[in-house]
């Protein structure tokens, strides 16, 4: 682990020179600050120890056009980048190796940006706080915990949720527990198996659960962006549902290498899975907000778990800035993200039928009419309302104009996270915080663990109607919101990616659901595809056109390389198959 000893000097001499904090963090003193500064037995308050927990948490990604400087599900089937160059195409187009790992998703060992985290410097700075922090005579109890017990609980959360944006991508890492290696250490550890890593966070969660501040929070203007039970409960879930997917966990019998998933197949894996999410459930601190976009626009918001706050303070309109419609003189925006038609079409009716189904509704010549109001929450589509206008993405419009500037590729613009701008001649400033778990991802998780392990059964069903009808879908005669009654399993776990899609996108599940479930191949081996629109004196025409091929090799590709150069200075680390 190179990058590991590379930033043993930053552990010993600048522990606060870590990553751009959170919004609640302050600038630590630079200057030749030592452990025993910030552990200092004489500080009651446990200010300097509290300061070096929150740039822990400042280690946690911002998802927002993270990946410089576009949103991560723009790598998938459900977008592209505007510009030219991204790293986003390069992940989307196969272009990468492990020499050329783009930057922004090499969290191994790259360290570029306030949005972009190395979490081995993660595990590092947890590590310190965990084995140092016993020393701080921390005062105070919430519920009878000791707050500085409960602070380092909070490290050993931060260093499991680090561990698993590693094992996700690269599968087994070295696990290296409680040790802070020094610079005449020998670094050249191996990696552990993929199974001990999952039983090693999974376990981690378990211990910390019951030593966290709980939700709803006693102080949510002070506490929100700390990790609570509910948030170890969701992270156990997650972490659950990965190791129980295909690709970590194939029933076909593919993974033959234990650091990159389970060499034997275990279908309990889905109940155990199911059984974590349920106990996020079981909670009852948590619930669906009616409105879906105030769940990224409110702070505090009842459906949010956990999250990732700015690196600025107060409110702004940063993501209209990066990624609204271009023609709008008077708030100046670059279009960065361009959702697919691909995504577009996912969204049902709101009967909750597919367009495909011939009873749907659905009108070509008016194809945004009459559709799940989760389309328009998340895209921005020609003739929408934006700025007090109507946005015009066809040919030559206002929005389109082709003439050299950067605009949308596909003919849609990105409508998530962002603020009330329908009305109005500006951008409103709002809350921009990245919500990292929220409670209807348990619920999707919950129908998907539970229909592969024991099929589409009334409580399967119960997780996707109650989001349908959140998304203002109407029930229909049989009251299951346009859902097919009688599904097979198949035919239900179909059910659930599209739900997944259509809730989810831009939050950073996409791409790595494509990849969990080994569909990947199959997805992104196909062009991705926009909507060219003519207008002729009014009469709108609708082509559908190829504007990007993107590529996937499998089955390599479902996990990610060890950078070249880690694994040259250290051969123990052992690359994946295929790199």
């Amino acid at each position: 682990m190179k990058s590991y000893k590379s930033k043993v000097f930053i552990g010993v001499c600048l522990i606060a020179l870590v990553m751009g904090a959170c919004r609640k963090s302050e600038t630590f003193p630079v200057q030749d600050v030592t452990l025993q500064y910030v552990f200092d037995p004489r500080d009651s308050a446990g200010s300097s120890a509290l300061k070096f927990l929150l740039n822990v948490y400042s280690v946690v990604p911002y998802g927002h056009n993270r990946v410089n400087p576009d949103y991560l599900d723009a790598a998938s089937d459900d977008a592209v980048s505007s510009g030219t160059g991204t790293e986003v195409t390069t992940l989307s187009t196969a272009a990468y190796s492990s020499i050329n790992l783009p930057a922004y998703e090499n969290v191994w060992s790259n360290t570029n940006s306030t949005n972009t985290a190395n979490f081995w410097n993660g595990i590092r700075y947890a590590n310190e706080f965990i084995n140092n922090i016993g020393v701080v005579p921390v005062k105070g109890f919430v519920n009878g915990i000791g707050t500085r017990y409960i602070w380092k609980n909070e490290a050993r959360f931060l260093r499991a949720y680090f561990y698993f944006e590693l094992v996700k991508r690269f599968g087994g890492v070295p696990l290296i527990g409680n040790t802070v290696y020094n610079i005449n250490d020998n670094l050249k550890v191996p990696r552990n198996n993929f199974s001990d890593c999952i039983t090693y966070i999974v376990n981690e969660c378990n211990a910390i659960q019951d030593s966290l501040i709980t939700a709803p929070l006693a102080n949510p203007a002070s506490d929100n962006y700390r990790a609570t039970k509910g948030a170890a409960l969701a992270l156990k879930a997650k972490v659950l549902l990965y190791a129980a997917s295909p690709v970590f966990n194939d029933p076909t019998g593919s993974v033959t290498n234990p650091l990159v998933g389970y060499t034997n197949y275990d279908a309990t894996r889905w109940a155990q899975a199911a059984a974590a999410a349920q106990a996020v459930i079981n909670l009852g601190a948590y619930s669906l907000d009616p409105v879906y976009p105030n769940v990224f626009l409110t702070q505090n918001d009842q459906e949010v778990i956990f999250i990732r706050t700015t690196n600025s303070t107060g409110t702004s309109h940063n993501i209209e800035n990066t990624n609204g419609p271009v023609g709008f003189p008077e708030a100046i925006s670059s279009g960065q993200t361009s959702p697919t038609q691909d995504l577009v079409n996912a969204f049902p009716m709101n009967n909750g039928l597919p367009i495909t189904n011939t009873a749907s509704g659905y009108d070509p010549n008016n194809p945004y009419n009459n559709r799940d109001p989760r389309l328009a929450y998340n895209v921005l589509y020609n003739g929408a309302p934006w700025l007090g206008s109507s946005l015009q993405t066809f040919e030559g419009g206002a929005s389109k104009p082709n003439n050299g500037q950067q605009e949308t590729v596909t003919g849609y613009y990105m409508n998530k996270f962002m603020g009330n701008d329908a009305t109005g001649s500006t951008y409103s400033n709002h809350d921009e915080d990245w919500v990292v778990f929220r409670y209807a991802e348990i619920l999707l998780d919950y129908a998907e663990a539970e229909n592969e392990s024991n099929g589409p059964g009334t409580n399967v069903y119960q997780q996707l109607e109650v989001l349908r009808k959140r998304a203002g879908i109407a029930p229909g005669a049989n009251g299951l919101y346009g859902l097919q009654q009688g599904m097979t399993q198949a035919q239900m776990r179909a059910a659930i990616q599209n739900e997944r899609r259509i809730e989810m996108p831009f939050e950073e599940q996409r791409y790595f659901d494509i990849r969990r479930w080994k569909i990947a191949d199959s997805v992104m081996n196909a062009p991705r595809m926009g909507v060219s629109i003519t207008n002729s004196n009014g009469a709108l025409t609708y082509n559908y056109i190829p504007v990007l091929t993107t590529k996937f090799i499998a089955p390599k590709m479902y996990l990610y390389p060890i950078p070249y150069t880690e694994v040259l200075a250290n051969p123990n680390l052992k690359q994946n198959p295929g790199w």
